[in-house]
């Protein structure tokens, strides 16, 4: 007689539309099929806003047992929470929708997740920053999951040059969570007769960075090194980061030095890190360990968005890069002897002229009202072209003047600003200064968009000198920022702001 304690083992993928999760469970069932199991396989389709997020569930029951059990198996449709023993995510935040669920369990699951992000439409349509938190994910899986293995799955893809269904089937095998030898999957490939070349190899990726073989993501020295300062160089600047920041911050800050490398120099890259040096005394004097260095690891993100502004010379570099032009022919799968035209629509107004000449000069510019009808309509200029291109290219070159700019002294000088009541309310109030650190995330863009949303900045900023006062200081200058992206023409936001008490003077 068979044993009455073996029980099934329950399987959960999450996928999204288009990424496979249906191949990679036929693979699964016939995989468990060869291997001796009865399994039993349902989908259940998601929501439109996650573009077609979809549970596979799988259940295995050993044939050997159903025979001397001389009965069929009950299983089940549909996976139960706390009764999953393995989840694998096609992206990182359908490894969170599987803890949020209570699909992960600390007894029992293992949990396999996508680092990458497919940002869902609430994210997308966001005035600012919309994306969820990452990093939250990280923490609760790492927390609620026996096992948490995860790497960057759509990288690894690109890498074996096949589909992210591959590398989820190998990390699945790599990770000895199911009783099925790796030549069990391998098998059911080589079965499919689809592509077989680059899925066994992509296969083979999964399998690797699922078992701890080879480096589940390229050395952060490389990545930072991506941008044109040499390798060498950023060395010591990666290692004051690891010197002089809490964990929690690191990973903000890296991405930060990278961008104020590619946007200017290395010196400015040291800027950076100076300014988050000094930030990090502040927020280890306000309590910030106990708060998870909520206020640093927020401020490693914000002031390296507000340090990379998008002026003319930015534009003109990221309109200009190849990496964009590559990204446009296979959006349109151009052929490699194809040609692909590139329009771009520009309007440089009078201010960004000024703002791209020395201060001097850009001040005196800024009040020639009759230079206006020079920059009175927009212009098409096509970056395809030899002509196009070579005048965006001069333009992007001019980053090397860039400090002398009338745009950079200013906005050097509001960063500056923005850091010193950073700091005085973070000795009074720590949430409150996190929440005027996030206040940054008003200013971005170009043009217009940039000027309205560093007027709203600047509406927040004089309601706080002015005296915003009482209990809640932080959640009354969550609501102002709230309310400020709420719409572009600032009704809101006014509202909020006479509805907001002021201290008397």
């Amino acid at each position: 007689m068979g044993s009455s304690t073996v029980r099934p083992i329950n399987i959960a993928i999450m996928a999204l539309g288009g990424q496979g999760g249906g191949v990679m469970a036929d693979w699964t069932v016939r995989a468990a099929e060869l291997a001796g199991f009865r399994a039993q396989y349902t989908s259940v389709q998601g929501v439109a806003q996650r573009t077609g997020a979809t549970i596979y569930y799988i259940e295995l029951f050993p044939e050997t047992e159903i025979a001397a059990r001389g009965k069929e198996p009950v299983l089940a449709l549909m996976p139960v929470p706390g009764d999953v023993d393995v989840v694998v995510a096609s992206e990182l935040m359908e490894a969170g929708r599987a803890v949020m669920r209570g699909f992960v369990t600390p007894e029992r699951t293992t949990l396999i997740g996508s680092t990458h992000r497919v940002f869902a439409i609430a994210e997308k349509i966001a005035m600012a920053d919309g994306r969820a938190d990452g990093g939250a994910v990280h923490e609760a899986a790492q927390a609620r999951a026996k096992r948490w293995i995860s790497f960057d799955m759509e990288a690894t893809a690109r890498e074996g040059g096949s589909v992210i269904s591959a590398v989820m089937f190998g990390a699945l095998a790599g990770s000895g969570a199911l009783p099925i030898p790796r030549d069990v999957f391998e098998a059911v490939i080589r079965e499919s007769g689809k592509t077989v070349a680059a899925n066994l190899a992509t296969f083979a990726l999964g399998f690797d960075r699922a078992s701890g073989i080879g480096a589940a993501a390229a050395p952060v020295a490389a990545e930072v090194a991506a941008t044109p300062v040499p390798p060498a160089a950023v060395k010591p600047l990666l290692e004051r980061i690891e010197a002089e920041l809490p964990f929690i911050a690191r990973e903000f800050a890296i991405e930060g030095l990278r961008r104020t490398l590619d946007f200017q120099d290395l010196r400015y890259g040291a800027l950076y890190l100076d300014r988050l040096q000094q930030a990090a005394a502040w927020d280890a004097d306000h309590g910030g360990t106990t708060r998870r260095h909520e206020l640093i690891r927020e401020l490693a993100r914000h002031l390296a968005l507000w340090m990379t502004f998008d002026d003319t010379f930015r534009v003109a570099d990221l309109k200009t890069r190849k990496s964009r032009f590559e990204r446009f022919r296979a959006e349109v799968n151009a052929a490699p002897d194809q040609i692909v035209a590139v329009t771009e629509f520009m309007h440089p107004r009078l201010n960004e002229v000024a703002d791209s000449l020395p201060a001097g000069l850009g001040r005196w510019a800024a009040q020639q009202a009759w230079l206006g009808r020079w920059f009175a309509k927009g212009r098409k200029v096509e970056t395809s072209s030899l002509r196009g291109f070579l005048m965006l290219s001069l333009l992007a070159n001019g980053r090397r003047w860039r400090r002398s700019t009338l745009r950079f002294q200013r906005e050097d000088a509001a960063i500056a600003a923005w850091l010193e009541r950073v700091r005085q309310l973070a000795a009074s109030d720590y949430a409150a200064a996190v929440e005027l650190v996030r206040c940054q995330k008003l200013i971005r863009g170009y043009g217009e968009t940039h000027e309205r949303g560093a007027r709203n900045f600047a509406l927040i900023v004089a309601a706080l000198d002015a005296g915003i006062h009482g209990a809640g200081i932080a959640a009354r200058i969550r609501r102002l920022r709230e309310a400020a992206l709420a719409d572009e023409k600032g009704t809101r936001l006014a509202e909020v702001l006479a509805e907001v008490p002021v201290r008397a003077a």
